[in-house]
């Protein structure tokens, strides 16, 4: 199997994981730590689609290597993928705005579940929460961008063995 198989293959997976918790499971358990785990799988979702693109583009030698970590695959998309298939810019901006709220997680100092939100304030106090209306939207900008990402990879299944 590509690579740029196994990539689109996890992409899916985690939006159906992330769409099974923020759909089904939190609002039987309320429990707002639930909500990271949500951020967290549309996070490795966008990452994973991104990346089985550029391994696509890689396979036709449209791009060059780059590394493994988000930042090498986000800057190639950007400045390759983007404007080589026309992908309007407030994709990049969403991409963008996912990895905050990823890097506010990482970064905090302090984390505290508040009402139905997760609350995450850095060394200043400066604040960012989660709650389920956000993340239900940030699922549906997900679902369409990793449909838009998916759909440049499948235009030659056939010559990959898959129909």
């Amino acid at each position: 199997m590509e690579k740029f198989m196994e990539y689109r293959d996890r992409s899916r997976q985690n939006i159906r994981v992330a769409d099974h918790m923020l759909t089904m499971t939190y609002p039987l358990v309320k429990d707002p730590k639930l909500l990271l785990a949500v951020l967290e799988n549309l996070f490795m979702a966008i990452t994973n689609s991104m990346a089985a693109v550029l391994y696509y583009e890689r396979i036709f030698k449209r791009v060059p290597p780059f590394h493994d970590t988000f930042e090498s695959k986000f800057n190639l998309f950007k400045t390759k993928i983007v404007p080589r298939h026309k992908i309007d810019l407030k994709w990049v901006r969403f991409i963008a705005e996912v990895k905050e709220y990823v890097q506010e997680h990482k970064e905090s100092t302090t984390e505290f579940p508040r009402k139905d939100k997760f609350i995450m304030a850095d060394h200043n106090y400066r604040m960012k929460a989660l709650d389920e209306r956000l993340l239900k939207q940030h699922l549906s900008k997900t679902k369409e961008l990793v449909h838009l990402l998916l759909q440049l990879v499948s235009k030659n299944d056939a010559m990959f063995g898959r129909r």
